[in-house]
């Protein structure tokens, strides 16, 4: 499904919670949500809930509430999670072989296809217990050209993920989920997404912090 208008930031990112709560809401059997509960669900007020759904349109009728199937399937289809979508992996240190083994497909429509390391690193010729096979990463653009898949979980080393970045945009990928703690510079019509773990605990032990000060 493509979304006429630009939404903002905040919104797109919790996009993929409220399919969550929907997907969880249906298989709790619940036919109708008020905008109070699905906030409830999410910690957050349910002003951000009516107003994140107006970008929308007419998702449902006050009073009413809004129907758990019909928006389940709604969000389903913005994050086109009815069919599989393939990513690969590169970089399979700590970080990455924890992510070889995510079972993403268990919760949505997404699985790793496969993977890439350095062409001496041990796992690379071998296959994960999933059956995700690892392979060197001088072979990337070759492997990528057999497929249609277009996104990249990156996990290398900060020192390296900017050329490691370059030859998977020259290989065709067009987003990357990056657990690399530097800003990679990309072209236009390349998205990059950044998961930095370390700030993401630091911004925690702030607020622990500031809780117990008050």
């Amino acid at each position: 499904m493509t979304i006429e208008k630009t939404i903002p930031k905040a919104t797109a990112k919790r996009l993929s919670l409220y399919y969550r709560i929907f997907k969880r809401f249906h298989a709790d059997e619940i036919d109708k949500a008020s905008s109070k509960q699905i906030a409830d669900a999410m910690g957050i007020d349910s002003a951000t809930v009516r107003r994140d759904f107006s970008y929308f349109g007419e998702l449902g009728r006050r009073g009413f509430g809004y129907d758990v199937k019909k928006l389940m399937n709604f969000f389903a289809d913005i994050l086109n999670d009815h069919s599989t979508t393939n990513v690969i992996l590169v970089g399979c240190g700590n970080i990455g072989r924890a992510l070889l083994h995510y079972r993403f497909h268990d919760r949505n429509k997404m699985q790793i296809a496969l993977g890439f390391d350095t062409d001496d690193n041990e796992l690379v010729g071998s296959k994960t217990q999933d059956g995700i096979p690892v392979y060197g990463i001088s072979s990337i653009k070759e492997k990528l050209s057999e497929t249609n898949i277009e996104t990249a979980i990156l996990t290398v080393p900060s020192t390296e993920a900017q050329q490691v970045a370059d030859e998977l945009i020259d290989a065709g990928i067009k987003g990357i989920l990056s657990f690399s703690p530097v800003h990679l510079q990309v072209p236009k019509g390349v998205i990059v997404q950044y998961v930095d773990l370390t700030s993401e605990l630091q911004t925690l032990l702030y607020f622990m912090n500031q809780s117990q000060n008050d």
